[in-house]
């Protein structure tokens, strides 16, 4: 869409008086001397969420639109084909509006917002036979008025009155009682930019699996999927009466568990009119899996009667990527990777759904966005969220903020947590460059380009890679090393203590060494790709760090801090010379023996773990901790009937007790990072050069799986991998699109090239007189 920057609408508000979320209109005749209307276009945009309808009629299908962009430099605006739905004559054109991400109090009290009302933008242009436009605009000559959502906010929720109800303010004629003149207020209409990324919209639904009351006589609802949106309730009762909804993610003695939330009500609340009501909250939504009804018409008998539907929204992505195996506890998990992406991106990748955050944190996207990429067709979704990440960053002196959009820069106080006494405490408003989250800028747009060959990506965001990359260098030590500080390091280690994070095992200067040297790899490649004359500069300077990370961290094969975190992102990032390569390997696997392959690691090493193992020819240790079910592991959510991933390996302890940390969600995808690995390592799909369409067909086999499945639309169309292993032998069947070629390396088998077709392999192992089954190839140890 070609941007429009000579807007006659203006941007127009209710006046602060109204109390509820307000509603805008307009009544216009059309031009009928000009012949048929041959074009009608409408250009829709809000400080806040808007929904429009012309004649009645809802535009589109799009929910909390245009989404959060960072609101200072830029809004987004969607413009929809209406020509259908103009008639002849008087038409209405509604706006019904809504705080969204712009006036509602965001993050952890005492919160901030970027404004206190929500205002709209409409501008509608219809084009006739003979040539001639006639333009319908917001502005002053637009009326203002009341709705039936009496309040509405991300966090609190939505409260709806059914009797103040009424479609006659969507019609021509409406006699405007109580209505007032709208309000222009003061917006630059430059910052309006085109849609780029997918709009949110309504996914799917669930029906309620259970309905039961708690102890404490409490209505419970269990849709069986912790999921993000809301209620749709069909009721009839009282005039009056109140329905109250209140949404949580798990339930906790038995009772509705609501601490994680913090200071999020996630409450809607339903007026009944006295008829038959229908109550769609749209101006908020909530991630939960169970609800608390009180004040429903006939109680719960009445409940099991129907009328309650839970709506699910996400972002419009396409699906691309699916994975299946003979173990149902790791089909689960990556089915919980799945639903973690479409709840937490929701117009900007989020780090969860449901408490007094929801925000755009830059580390967890960078650690997830290989599985992302695999997952679904993010590339809009992320060029568009880049888009303020290069903004923010731009009005930040090159520093990449903690979160984007960046509400934390109106937060004019310390980060709440035990700072060293050798650092200086952190503030919200004033972040330093901090390892991964900041290093997201090069980390996302490289996954994205891996999984799609598009190097437009690459080129919308590499200046800001080097002012990242640039800043960063300017700050190392005397050592050369990146230290001295803040970091974030190894966060959510599962040994650090629930109210404090940053306590990992993980020097987070190491840790943050080692990431900026992947970062200046990323750029030097990413130069390569673009043609940039950077990249003999970057490669360059990742020479020079390696040597400083070797003569600071490095001492006879033995890095500091000597745990599994720092052994696997020296390796996985080729950061160690051959001998002491080997050596890390060997450390890193004793240490994961030694915690009994239970999951040692945070958001730094958790991506790169099962990476690193399989590297250093412990593959069957990288198994034996992906399949461990005890806590802390990957599957232990999934024992304890985890539907999403968990923000904490022990989000939920074995006794069914929440955390007692006060930071701890079950909604929050950046550990679920290992589907990454499942898909490439298990499922054996890697591509090499999407942009060429050559991939990698490799899979290794281990932990007793019997077999795999895994298919991936890419840029040149499906491909998909199907083994079968047992003790006698292995086969695979290799479906390679037309206009794509595999490297194909296969356990027994010679590696191989293949071109567009379906390709069988079959191997078989002959038995000894002893009948043992022998050692398969995917079982010896292969030191790098």
């Amino acid at each position: 869409m070609t941007p429009t920057t000579n807007w006659t609408a203006r941007m127009i508000a209710a006046p602060e008086t109204i109390k509820s979320a307000p509603r805008l209109r307009y009544e216009f005749a059309i031009d009928e001397a000009h012949g048929a209307v041959v074009n009608a276009r409408l250009a829709l945009s809000a400080l806040g969420i808007v929904y429009a309808w012309l004649n009645s009629v809802e535009v589109n299908d799009d929910v909390l639109a245009p989404g959060w962009t960072s609101y200072e430099w830029r809004v987004r605006y969607t413009e929809t084909d209406v020509t259908a739905i103009v008639v002849p004559g008087a038409n209405t054109l509604a706006l019904q509006l809504g705080r969204g991400w712009y006036a509602t109090p965001l993050f952890i009290p005492p919160h901030a917002s970027y404004g206190t009302r929500s205002a709209g933008f409409a501008e509608l242009r219809v084009q006739f036979a003979d040539g001639h436009v006639q333009l319908i605009a917001s502005g002053e000559h637009w009326q203002a008025g009341a709705s039936p959502n009496t309040s509405d906010d991300l966090y609190r929720g939505q409260s709806i009155d059914a009797r103040a109800r009424s479609d006659d303010w969507l019609r021509s004629g409406f006699a405007a009682v109580d209505w007032t003149t709208a309000q222009i207020i003061d917006f630059d209409t430059t910052k309006l930019e085109p849609q780029a990324g997918p709009s949110i919209h309504r996914v799917e639904t669930l029906a309620p699996q259970k309905i039961w009351i708690s102890p404490a006589g409490k209505i419970l609802i269990d849709f069986g999927q912790n999921m993000v949106g809301w209620l749709r309730v069909e009721v009839r009762g009282e005039a009056g009466q109140i329905i109250t909804v209140r949404h949580a993610e798990v339930i906790e003695h038995e009772e509705l568990g609501v601490r994680p939330l913090r200071s999020a009500e996630a409450t809607d609340r339903f007026t009944l009119s006295g008829g038959d009501d229908v109550f769609e909250p749209t101006l908020t939504f909530h991630g939960f899996r169970y609800c608390e009804i009180d004040g429903w018409p006939g109680g719960i008998e009445a409940m099991h009667a129907g009328g309650i539907t839970a709506v699910v929204i996400g972002s419009d992505l396409k699906r691309t990527g699916w994975f299946r195996c003979s173990n149902d506890l790791l089909n689960q998990l990556h089915n919980n990777v799945v639903w973690s992406t479409t709840g937490n991106f929701i117009g900007v990748p989020t780090d969860c759904p449901q408490r007094d955050e929801r925000l755009g944190w830059t580390g967890d996207i960078a650690v997830f966005a290989p599985t992302a990429a695999f997952l679904f067709d993010v590339e809009a979704f992320m060029r568009e969220w880049l888009r303020d990440v290069v903004l923010e960053q731009a009005h930040r002196g090159g520093v990449v903020p903690w979160v984007v959009p960046d509400v934390l820069k109106y937060f004019d106080y310390a980060l709440p947590i035990a700072c060293p006494e050798t650092l200086d405490q952190p503030r919200f408003n004033d972040p330093k460059p901090t390892a991964i989250w900041s290093d997201a800028i090069a980390w996302v747009p490289w996954a994205v380009w891996r999984a799609k060959g598009n190097r437009a990506i690459l080129a919308q965001t590499f200046d800001a890679q080097l002012a990242h990359a640039r800043k960063v260098w300017s700050l190392l030590s005397d050592r050369g090393v990146w230290e001295g500080s803040f970091q974030f390091g190894d966060w959510l280690d599962p040994e650090a203590p629930p109210e404090n994070a940053f306590l990992a095992k993980a020097d987070p200067h190491v840790v943050a060494t080692q990431a900026y040297y992947r970062t200046l790899t990323i750029i030097a490649a990413t130069a390569e790709v673009l043609g940039r004359p950077e990249r003999d500069e970057f490669e360059e300077k990742a020479r020079r760090l390696r040597a400083a990370f070797y003569a600071a961290y490095v001492r006879d094969g033995t890095i500091e801090s000597d745990c599994t975190t720092v052994y696997s992102l020296a390796i996985v990032f080729d950061m160690l010379e051959p001998a002491d390569r080997i050596a890390a390997g060997e450390r890193l696997a004793a240490l994961v023996r030694q915690s009994g392959h239970h999951i040692s690691t945070g958001f730094a090493g958790t991506p790169f773990i099962c990476d690193a193992l399989a590297m250093a020819g412990h593959l069957d240790d990288a198994y034996a901790m992906l399949l461990q079910t005890e806590v802390p592991s990957w599957l232990y959510s999934v024992t304890m009937g985890a539907t999403t991933i968990w923000e904490r390996w022990d989000s939920m302890l074995p006794d069914g007790s929440i955390n007692p940390g006060d930071m701890t969600s079950f909604n929050h995808y950046a550990l679920g990072a290992v589907a990454d690995w499942m898909h490439r390592m298990i499922g054996g799909i890697e591509p090499i050069s999407a942009h060429e369409g050559l991939y990698r067909v490799a899979p290794r086999p281990g932990g007793g799986l019997r077999w795999a499945e895994t298919i991936w639309d890419t840029p040149q169309g499906r491909l998909r991998v199907r083994w079968e292993a047992d003790d006698a032998g292995f086969s695979a069947l290799i479906d390679v699109p037309e206009g794509a070629a595999v490297d194909l390396d296969l356990p027994g088998f010679p590696p191989e090239r293949l071109e567009g077709g379906s390709h069988a392999r079959n191997l078989q192992f002959a038995l000894g007189a002893d009948q043992n089954a022998p050692v398969l190839p995917w079982q010896e140890r292969r030191p790098t």
